[in-house]
């Protein structure tokens, strides 16, 4: 008798705890997909605008995607490609709000474009699979979310040195006045994690394109200050931007260079593709060339 209680006992206690395992691991389940479990910055959260489809389904599938838009030809210049077409069409949703960028920072939204251009461009052409998938059916920009910050690729740390330099009046840096009210935080928010937000938004590239622009007037201020101006110089603006504020050092002959980038079978520094639009007349009706005094 206390030999079958013993044994009952021993398979209720057996029962209960695979019971418990199987909640347990149920509750898991549910929160990984859920995404209970991530915290800001995890690979889940950073990842998954990569990596899933509209729908949310794996993309498992590799594709091809011809370098050119004329399918038959192997090279082409950076305004004949599928990453262009793209582009172009996100530039043109975005219009709007990179206007009114233009209107609070004075910096012209043909130069904020010409910043994003390349890095919208190195994006596509490093990420084939989600370009044919995602961004080239939808025409839509893409917010980098890993290690650089929305849709020109600003780091966290960056994005931090922008807000400081716009609230230091004694920076080489400092971009005015005015410049830091456009990023005001609310009382008792969280700064990294609304700085995050901000610069990842999907829906709203606003603070993004903010971001770029106070960057691009922070540099423009320094080298002014030192006495070499460079407001007229698209590509030498972009490469600072690409290659960040500790190397910019304003000096009498500065070059285009940064990041290579490679699309339609050519190769092209950061600067020189984002010279390349500048100068061209992609977009000119929405993206004006800036008056003679900034743009010769």
């Amino acid at each position: 008798m206390n030999t079958h209680r013993l044994t009952t006992l021993i398979g209720r206690i057996l029962l209960y705890t695979f019971a418990a395992i199987g909640v347990l691991f149920t509750f898991v389940w549910i929160g990984m997909q859920f995404g209970l479990f991530n915290v800001r910055g995890s690979i889940a959260e950073r990842n998954s605008f990569f990596t899933d489809t509209p729908s949310g389904t794996s993309t498992k599938t590799a594709v091809t995607v011809a370098p050119c838009r004329m399918e038959t030809a192997v090279s082409c210049a950076w305004n004949a490609t599928p990453e262009w077409f793209v582009v172009a069409g996100g530039l043109e949703k975005d219009v709007e709000v990179i206007r009114r960028v233009e209107r609070e920072t004075g910096i012209p939204a043909r130069q904020i474009a010409a910043v994003v251009v390349p890095e919208q461009i190195r994006f596509f052409t490093a990420e084939r699979e989600v370009f044919k998938r995602y961004f080239e059916p939808l025409k839509i920009l893409g917010s980098l979310s890993q290690f650089s910050l929305g849709v020109s690729g600003i780091k966290e740390a960056t994005a931090v040195d922008i807000e400081r330099f716009a609230l230091d009046s004694t920076s080489p840096f400092y971009p005015g006045p005015d410049m830091a009210a456009l990023f005001v935080y609310p009382e008792g928010s969280d700064h990294d994690d609304l700085l995050y937000e901000r610069l990842t938004d999907p829906k709203d590239h606003y603070y993004s394109y903010l971001y770029t622009a106070l960057a691009i007037k922070e540099i423009e201020m320094q080298w002014e200050r030192a006495g070499f101006p460079i407001t007229a110089e698209p590509g030498i603006i972009a490469t600072l931007f690409n290659i960040g504020f500790a190397h910019s050092k304003p000096h009498g002959e500065p070059a285009i260079g940064g990041a290579i980038i490679e699309t339609g079978g050519e190769a092209y520094s950061f600067g020189m593709l984002s010279t390349l639009f500048f100068r061209s007349d992609e977009l000119t009706d929405l993206f004006p060339h800036p008056t003679a005094q900034r743009a010769q």
